[in-house]
């Protein structure tokens, strides 16, 4: 059976938009309520709880109304203020798109960038605050997509926390799919999303914010105020007495509850382990069939994202175009400096199950066997099962 450009396929392993989960699509499809509605303003209030709970914060986390680019982008227009100086950690298309953003609220943009199959070393970091001590700003993308590698935030934050400078941590790929919350890593602000592990669709931002860049945020006069950018706006939207400052997303919030207490449902640690599984089955496979994943090392991969490196010769965009159309399986490109050197796999939320690594690398290795690359997918298939029976 083949498919066509415009059939909807069967499996979509990309690395986002993911499948939602069936809960949270039946939950998408909840009576929409009038944001003034006292039930709506109490429903918000519970469902703010639930994100507190799962992102393990002290205080309450904001939701803005948009996937999270909005909030990555509303963070950088809201913490930085021209005279900040910011350290910009880029790993990867993501981490280093991060900077564009930083230097256009401020003119004092340092950078630590490392090839794209690499990760940050803390010490690149403690040297850099070192020689500048006028450093008050870092970000940082945890996951840089793009690669399919993995920051070490957390020792990341605590040399940035000991300098007394202000962290950003993009969390968008990573939160739900592994050991991450904000105060883990010392997060100042700390955006991440429903869109990825948490398995609902796009539409909503969810953010952690210390007090102290709260306090930041409302002292920086250029920080958006009535504005889709303004994150002060939201603080005390959470209440049930609070007035929204527009028209919130009310059935996405309806999607995000049930996505939420799915994943708290389940348990936290639970749902991690799922997602390792079935990225180390992945992995495993690759390797057996004669293929090679993008990062540096095993210990940088991420459990969320596999991105395979493009062997010489092969057309990666015909290699995903095979995929879909031999296979109804739907995989991703890279983005930037990776396009077409890769291809990725995301093991997130509804489809981080080994299964899906047994389908993947069925429909990686078929389409690259038609690309003429004789690759043994019998064995790989065989070397993801060893993976899985072994966990089993």
């Amino acid at each position: 059976m083949r498919y066509s450009d415009h059939a909807e396929p069967v499996i979509t392993l990309t690395a986002g938009p993911v499948n939602a989960y069936p809960d949270v699509l039946r939950g998408l499809g909840r009576t929409v309520l009038y944001d003034y509605d006292p039930a709506f303003q109490l429903f918000y209030e519970k469902v703010i709880g639930k994100a507190q709970k799962a992102m393990r914060l002290s205080n309450r986390p904001v939701i803005l109304h948009g996937e999270p680019v909005l909030g990555l982008e509303a963070a950088a227009a809201s913490l930085i203020a021209p005279d900040d100086v910011v350290l910009n950690l880029a790993s990867g298309v993501y981490g280093k798109g991060f900077g564009y953003w930083a230097k256009r609220y401020s003119p004092h943009l340092l950078e630590i960038e490392v090839p794209y199959n690499e990760a940050i070393d803390p010490l690149a970091v403690a040297a850099m605050l070192k020689a500048h001590p006028e450093i008050t700003v870092v970000s940082v993308c945890h996951h840089d997509t793009p690669s399919g590698t993995i920051n070490p935030i957390d020792a990341i934050g605590a040399l940035v926390s000991a300098h007394g400078g202000y962290l950003i941590v993009d969390a968008v790929s990573s939160f739900g799919g592994m050991k991450t919350h904000p105060e883990d890593c010392k997060a100042d602000i700390y955006v991440t999303g429903p869109n990825k592990c948490l398995g609902a669709p796009p539409g909503l931002t969810m953010m952690g914010v210390s007090e102290r860049a709260w306090a930041k945020m409302k002292a920086n006069p250029l920080a958006p105020r009535a504005s889709m950018l303004s994150i002060v706006d939201w603080e005390n939207a959470w209440s049930r007495d609070e007035p929204f400052p527009f028209t919130p997303s009310v059935s996405e919030m309806s999607g995000l509850d049930v996505a939420l207490d799915l994943y708290l449902g389940e348990g936290p640690e639970a749902v991690w382990a799922r997602h390792a599984l079935t990225a180390k089955a992945m992995r495993a496979g690759v390797a057996a069939m004669g293929l090679s994943i993008w990062a540096a090392s095993d210990t940088i991969a991420s459990p969320t994202t596999t991105a395979v490196r493009t062997p010489e010769g092969v057309d990666e965009k015909a290699l995903r175009q095979a995929a879909r159309a031999r296979y109804g399986v739907v995989f991703s490109s890279g983005r930037g400096e990776t396009l077409g050197k890769l291809t990725r796999i995301g093991h997130m939320g509804p489809t981080a199950q080994p299964i899906y690594a047994i389908a993947a690398l069925t429909a990686l290795g078929g389409a690259m066997n038609a690309a003429g690359q004789r690759l043994a997918v019998g064995k790989g298939i065989d070397a993801a099962l060893a993976v899985i029976d072994a966990d089993a």
